[in-house]
């Protein structure tokens, strides 16, 4: 099952308090506080893992609570920190605060680490309050509580192409003729529940990930069909590949249309370079020509039949030098320096 939100409860250690004690050994007259400090409560932190590609594990499992940090002992023995909490994603989660909706961190590699509930310090025992005038101190504190929130965690699928388009449009076909995703597929309309990630692999050891999104209908921006679960999983994506059949009753409308549903999600998702991919070409009648889709912005527009393997060859080649081009954008815009293959 895909799972791409999910609500845990995390808890940090309370850290462990300070001791009061006084040495008493012999041959030691007038020992003095020897009173350790308590340990740290332990952390609860997240950790990318590539293995996963879901949040699944993280809906039978929402509550996760560190261990507290020990406290500290006599002869200046320091208490045992506690042991952390780690919890696993898959990369391309999201981490927010629940309540204050504050962004905790995001994870884009493999093995990126976030602490989301800080363990609480341990308190000082009474060793540490000891001055000339005052040597016997009393004095010793307890530990700090740990950290206690809820956090929403969210999968964003990391890809380089994004399929967009109306459900019955096309995407999952397209995407089992080019890589080696199973999507399903029929010839009924329906649309995708769950995205899907696909490989493609071009000669010279080339290749990029493209991702099927469920189908976007008009409000998808408001929630309205499967709305944000569609919307989420491009914002990630290099480039935008928006499918419009032949078949449609329309297809400057709905080209139109789909280019509004993305813009009123968010301005700058509607920047992301695009293509358009006028799709069930094998549906045209002999000598029919293909509708003609007015495009001021987008780098390019293209005519294939997925079932007929129909003109794919341009179509990925095209998308993988835009992806290559926005990587090496990136590259440039961070100060790095790209090998991009030829």
């Amino acid at each position: 099952m895909f799972v791409d939100r999910a609500v845990i409860h995390v808890q940090a250690g309370t850290g462990g308090s300070g001791a009061e004690a006084f040495r008493r050994e012999k041959g030691v007259p007038r020992g003095g506080p020897s009173g350790g400090d308590g340990g740290k409560g332990g952390d609860v932190i997240m950790v990318s893992d590539p293995q996963l590609t879901t949040l699944l594990d993280l809906t039978s499992r929402q509550r996760y609570k560190a261990e507290r940090g020990q406290h500290g002992e006599g002869s200046n023995r320091t208490g045992r920190d506690g042991e952390a909490v780690v919890i696993r994603v898959p990369p391309g989660t999201v981490v927010r605060d629940m309540e204050t909706g504050e962004f905790l961190g995001e994870f884009l590699e493999t093995g990126d680490r976030l602490v989301v509930a800080r363990g609480g310090r341990g308190g000082r025992g009474n060793a540490r309050f000891a001055t000339s005038t005052h040597q016997a101190p009393r004095r010793w504190e307890p530990g700090a509580e740990g950290e206690e929130r809820n956090v929403v965690l969210e999968l964003k699928l990391i890809a380089d192409v994004g399929l967009v388009g109306q459900p019955n449009a096309g995407k999952s076909t397209l995407l089992a003729a080019i890589s080696e995703a199973h999507p399903k597929v029929a010839d009924y309309p329906f649309t995708t529940l769950t995205p899907n990630l696909g490989v493609v692999q071009l000669p010279d050891f080339r290749s990029f990930v493209v991702a099927d999104i469920p189908g976007i209908i008009e409000g998808a921006h408001q929630g309205r069909g499967l709305g944000f679960q569609f919307l989420r999983h491009i914002e990630r994506t290099r480039t935008l590949a928006f499918l419009i059949p032949v078949d449609v009753e329309d297809p400057q409308l709905e080209y139109d249309q789909l280019r509004e549903e993305v813009r009123s999600y968010s301005e700058e998702l509607a920047r992301t370079p695009h293509c358009v991919v006028v799709t069930k070409t094998d549906l045209l009648p002999p000598e029919a020509s293909p509708p003609e889709v007015t495009v001021t912005d987008a780098w390019g527009v293209f005519f294939i039949s997925a079932v007929a393997r129909k003109d794919l060859n341009p179509l990925m080649e095209s998308l993988y030098a835009q992806t290559r081009k926005e990587v090496e954008k990136e590259g440039e815009e961070e100060g790095e320096e790209w090998w991009i293959p030829e």
